[in-house]
């Protein structure tokens, strides 16, 4: 086993909350599920807002979700342009990333992220310059789980990826990761995935 000399954090829900339904009930606070259904199915079916971390233009991203139900045009409209309210900072993240720093270890962001939902809502990313860098989908036009993305991060910064531990969210993400030769970690909740990497370095010692 290779030191590990390297920590790589996936950003929505890991470093800060990425809160869709919470966002679905303050916008539409007296719409029935029905509704709700349409619109999530509408934004995220096929793969649609994927498009938009993957560097599309958003204009032509809204459009092929508003052609999926034009009769709700308003409604998405809505959410377009107040997206940047579904993220919110999580107060842990800056003593968490400093702590990694303090012991040595490089820490990087590696992320599906979109440059309009980045200028909806800039300030929560306001801990990035205590990261060593890191890769933004949108900069790359690949989206995990493609492999080619996290070949992009391990390029860029002479990574070897036995040396490296990836944290993200999605079991299909964590997987790739390992797939790569990343060692992972998926994220369920803070203080799991605080004790399972504190748990991962003790073993792997």
């Amino acid at each position: 086993m290779s030191e590990i000399k390297n920590i790589i954090f996936d950003v929505g829900n890991v470093l800060i909350d990425f809160d869709w339904d919470g966002f679905m009930e303050r916008q539409f606070p007296n719409a029935d599920r029905k509704l709700i259904d349409r619109l999530d199915a509408a934004v995220w079916g096929s793969g649609r807002w994927d498009r938009l971390d993957a560097g599309d233009e958003p204009e032509k991203v809204f459009a092929s979700i508003i052609a999926h139900a034009p009769e709700h045009e308003p409604e998405l409209r809505k959410i377009f342009a107040n997206v940047g309210d579904t993220l919110k900072k999580r107060p842990a993240t800056p003593a968490w990333l400093k702590s990694f720093k303090e012991r040595g270890y490089k820490i990087y962001y590696l992320s599906n992220y979109s440059h309009y939902v980045m200028n909806c809502n800039p300030e929560v990313l306001d801990f990035l310059p205590l990261l060593d860098g890191g890769v933004f989908s949108c900069d790359v036009k690949l989206i995990k789980p493609d492999l080619r993305i996290y070949e992009c991060l391990a390029k860029k910064y002479n990574l070897v990826p036995s040396e490296c531990v990836f944290i993200d969210d999605l079991e299909k993400n964590v997987k790739a990761a390992r797939d790569f030769g990343f060692n992972a970690i998926q994220f369920v909740y803070f203080a799991q995935a605080k004790a399972d990497l504190e748990n991962f370095f003790k073993e792997n010692s």
